[in-house]
């Protein structure tokens, strides 16, 4: 069912066509991208970030730079929903796993979301990926 919602959202967002300023973009990330191994305490501070490349979490810090839009890792889907629910923020790109995007999916209605899910090939919650490119081509798509 998870897949169905996120598959149907990222459709009717796309046909929406909306746009906003980079300002008014949301990249909201899972905690779980982060490496498990890694010592850096990321829960309040993105700037923490080694950029040692070892997770994606310095990929997102960077798109973040390049093109002006609001980066936020979530350690959990209220935490998340409560940060991208701000009036000022017209959209947001989100990953994590299928369940907290369904969630925020929900939460969030009608605020137009675009969702990558991660992968979890060390089980979940832990060490997570995410196919990039898709997550950049999400980012790009609202504020072209």
């Amino acid at each position: 069912m998870n897949k169905l919602l996120i598959f149907v959202n990222n459709l009717l967002v796309r046909l929406r066509r909306r746009r906003c300023r980079p300002d008014q973009l949301l990249l909201l990330f899972s905690s779980c991208l982060q490496r498990s191994q890694c010592d850096c305490n990321l829960a309040d501070d993105l700037r923490r970030c080694r950029r040692c490349g070892q997770c994606d979490v310095c990929r997102f810090i960077a798109l973040g730079e390049e093109l002006g839009v609001h980066v936020f890792r979530a350690a959990g889907g209220r935490l998340a929903a409560q940060r991208a629910a701000d009036p000022a923020i017209k959209a947001v790109v989100a990953v994590a796993c299928g369940k907290e995007l369904s969630a925020g999916i929900k939460a969030l209605f009608p605020k137009a979301v675009l969702v990558q899910e991660i992968g979890t090939p060390n089980g979940p919650c832990k060490d997570t990926v995410v196919d990039f490119d898709a997550v950049r081509r999400a980012v790009e798509y609202f504020i072209r």
